[in-house]
């Protein structure tokens, strides 16, 4: 199974098509009206092993996240996990009722489940259009917010009693969120504190100390009765951030269990799911599906940005990119678990509707980012720079490649105007090592070593990525070097 998984995201990546739908069909095939005919429906089991794996998933993602990308966009992704999220449930639930014929509650737990986007399905159609950072931030901010108040949504509709009055949701809420947020940040920068001041006995406990202490915020989150995954988050954008010691390991081996992670989540969602009940949800989804993606997600997006003056073009491509991925058939599980009347039936609309959207707006987003000119592609490519201490000689071994359309084509060494205490050691050519010298001309498609101090290791890297994006005359073109 694993190794049909790791083939499949060879053929999502040829076809653009999110991975999620390969191993989502996985599952179906094996699944009891496929050829495996395995018989699954523990709807309990299947919440707490996705629990567990959106934990795992939410760390990796926190743990390759930019804080100079997002930091910019945090208001604006505060307010599309809060505002938006609000709309998207009152619209979708409005539609779920009127048109479909649910009951509320039905509708409501409908509204709240699909209300929460999927940075994974949505960067894993745009990884080769390159987009402005604010785009970018926002919905991978927005996408790492918005699980922790859609959970408590969700949660409170699935109870048997009486649905709590709006504004003491809100509350609950607003305090869930406090809570989630402050142990996050408490966690995450008091692991990166010991994780830097403790030297462990061997390179790899490294990456299983961060991914423990990531854990380790989700279930402080949750026994506090905060929101434990926007603590995970947080708390994996603090250690991402805090320049650990075998960085590019520490995201290697998450990058790693994310990937297990996503392929047993969504190969056991689709043992869960009957595909012979599906004929009747289908329509019911569609209409619902065409609601939120047309109405639900541009209205929310709409009301959510207007204190930002964000241009046209970007909320456009942010109401699109509005996927719904791995959450929602979650969190459809648990009303399930609750024993709510009907909750098969959301559960079915909710897994129709995931798959048949993600199917149409999958393959269509990198067409609109170049239709809406968001998709720069004669523009210069940005360095992939990777960084492995040097502890013993307090200082940083930097490898980067030169892209295609990198402008550090043409430039020679001396004129990279590196801070002192950095310097070119090593450029490998078509396989052929060499030492440059200071009139060495780069050419795309070079590799590079690096070695700089600790004193300018940030500066290094800061330089680097302003020549790549702005050639030799990046300082006086004001071409910035923010990674």
């Amino acid at each position: 199974m694993l190794l049909v998984a790791v083939v499949a995201v060879r053929v999502s990546s040829r076809s653009g098509l999110p991975s999620l739908l390969l191993y989502l069909g996985i599952g179906v095939a094996m699944g009891q009206d496929g050829i495996g005919n395995i018989t699954f429906d523990n709807a309990e089991l299947t919440q707490v092993i996705g629990y567990g794996a959106l934990v795992v998933i939410l760390a990796e993602g926190g743990l390759g996240t930019k804080w100079e990308q997002i930091r910019p966009a945090l208001p604006a992704a505060t307010a599309l996990s809060t505002v938006g999220v609000a709309v998207s449930v009152g619209i979708t639930a409005s539609a779920a009722h009127y048109l479909v014929g649910l009951d509320w509650r039905q509708s409501l737990l409908i509204g709240a489940v699909v209300s929460s986007t999927d940075a994974a399905a949505v960067f894993s159609v745009l990884r080769k259009v390159p987009l402005p950072s604010r785009v970018t931030g926002t919905l991978e901010a927005e996408s790492g917010f918005n699980d922790a108040p859609v959970v408590i949504l969700v949660v409170a509709f699935s109870t048997t009693g009486p649905v709590d009055s709006w504004y003491v949701l809100v509350g609950k809420i607003a305090l869930e969120l406090a809570i989630g947020a402050a142990i996050g940040l408490a966690v995450g920068l008091l692991g990166a504190y010991g994780l830097k001041s403790v030297a462990l006995p061997a390179s790899g406990l490294y990456p299983i100390a961060v991914m423990a202490i990531a854990v380790t915020a989700y279930a402080a989150g949750a026994l506090a009765h905060g929101s434990g995954f926007l603590a995970v988050y947080l708390a994996s954008v603090v250690l991402g951030n805090a320049k650990l010691p075998h960085q590019p390991a520490n995201r290697g081996f998450a990058e790693g269990l994310g990937w297990i992670a996503q392929i047993g989540m969504f190969v056991l969602l689709g043992l869960l799911v009957t595909p012979h009940e599906l004929i009747h949800d289908f329509w019911p989804a569609v209409a619902i599906g065409l609601v939120l993606t047309a109405v639900a997600r541009p209205v929310s997006v709409l009301l959510s940005l207007v204190p930002f003056r964000i241009p046209w073009q970007e909320q456009a491509l942010m109401s699109w990119a509005g996927l719904r991925g791995a959450v929602p058939i979650i969190l459809a599980t648990i009303p399930m678990v609750s024993g709510i009347e009907g909750s098969r039936k959301v559960f079915n609309i909710v897994f129709v509707l995931v798959v048949v959207y993600t199917l149409v707006q999958g393959p269509t987003l990198p067409w609109l980012a170049r239709t809406l000119r968001l998709g720069d592609q004669d523009g210069a490519t940005d360095l992939g720079v990777e960084s492995a201490p040097l502890e013993r000689l307090r200082g940083h071994l930097l490898s980067l490649s030169i892209p295609e359309r990198s402008r550090m084509h043409g430039v020679e060494v001396a004129e990279l105007r590196l801070p002192p205490g950095a310097a070119v050691t090593l450029v490998v050519r078509e396989g052929r090592s060499f030492v440059p010298s200071p009139a060495t001309v780069l050419r795309r498609g070079d590799d590079l070593l690096v070695v700089a101090t600790d004193q300018v290791r940030d500066a290094t890297e800061r330089r680097l990525r302003a020549v790549g994006r702005g050639g030799k005359l990046a300082g006086w073109l004001g071409t910035g070097g923010t990674p």
